[in-house]
């Protein structure tokens, strides 16, 4: 009986060490993000007014508003979201339900994973070659959206179909053996049921997308535009290369404006994940497992 308390006490010291270093390491996590934070409202809030949010740069950017920043940073979500959603979800549906498992998938698979990892300005480069110049769609936002959507697609395609493969076969089984065609479960089972999982990797996908420079710096970017882009074969401000220009390549900027610019995007960022979560949570509610 000693040696069975002795036991249960030795076990519970050891929970409580382990959850004591899981919140240890949980703060250092989250501490200095807060921080980030915390430091970029308190320098950046000044400069978030009626003006900035809806006028165009003026005195050289030194004053006035992002408004085109803001509106090109979503044009480009939007024309990313347009190209590499439908893409990447058919993709996952065929390579998680329809693909047989031999080697040629798992290359694939493996070339997908690696592709996710390749620098941003590989991606940027790509694009100038094939979009810009080969195709000759010019510096536009058409040409950014494209190469923003291939950087995306494996991001996409990854958690899509991993998502997919998350839903138990018994799903499957018992559509089948009601008569439904493959396609038929996918679409009315598998889909809605794998739907928070696709959305999460969209919004990882998208939002890499909103916060990228080096794409869209070769592709479309604009360094300044007293004009709102008419068209998608016209060149576009974007948050974050407005933000990398005033912080680096122009001399006597307040540093008032960059941080309202950096917190503008970070504003622009939560937006989408709250979107998100929102169509995640309904999601979830109605998933049967």
């Amino acid at each position: 009986m000693i040696q069975q308390r002795t036991t249960s006490e030795s076990k519970r010291l050891t929970q409580k060490i382990g959850f004591s270093l899981l919140g240890m390491v949980a703060a250092l996590t989250v501490l200095p993000i807060i921080a980030v934070v915390s430091y970029m409202i308190q320098q950046g809030a000044p400069a978030i007014t009626g003006e900035f949010i809806t006028g165009f740069p003026s005195d050289g950017m030194r004053s006035g508003g992002i408004l085109p920043a803001i509106l090109g940073t979503l044009y480009l979500t939007l024309g990313t979201a347009v190209f590499s959603v439908p893409l990447g979800i058919g993709a996952a549906i065929y390579l998680a339900e329809y693909a047989p498992e031999n080697r040629w998938t798992r290359a694939i698979r493996i070339a997908i994973t690696n592709l996710a990892g390749i620098p941003s300005v590989v991606y940027g480069l790509f694009g100038l070659g094939i979009f810009v110049l080969f195709l000759k769609l010019g510096t536009s936002i058409l040409a950014a959206s494209l190469t923003l959507s291939i950087m995306t697609l494996p991001v996409i395609i990854s958690t899509s179909e991993e998502a997919l493969r998350a839903v138990p076969n018994s799903f499957r089984v018992v559509s089948t053996s009601l008569g439904a065609t493959r396609w038929q479960t996918i679409k009315r089972i598998i889909l809605p049921q794998s739907l928070p999982g696709i959305l999460t990797g969209i919004i990882l996908g998208l939002e890499r997308a909103a916060g990228e420079t080096a794409p869209i710096l070769f592709t479309g970017a604009a360094f300044f535009l007293p004009r709102l882009p008419g068209s998608p074969m016209d060149a576009t401000m974007a948050l974050p290369y407005h933000l990398f220009v005033i912080s680096t390549q122009v001399p006597g900027m307040p540093i008032k404006i960059q941080y309202g610019t950096a917190l503008v995007l970070l504003f622009f960022v939560l937006i989408m994940n709250i979107i998100a979560s929102v169509i995640r949570s309904r999601a979830r509610a109605k998933r049967m497992w």
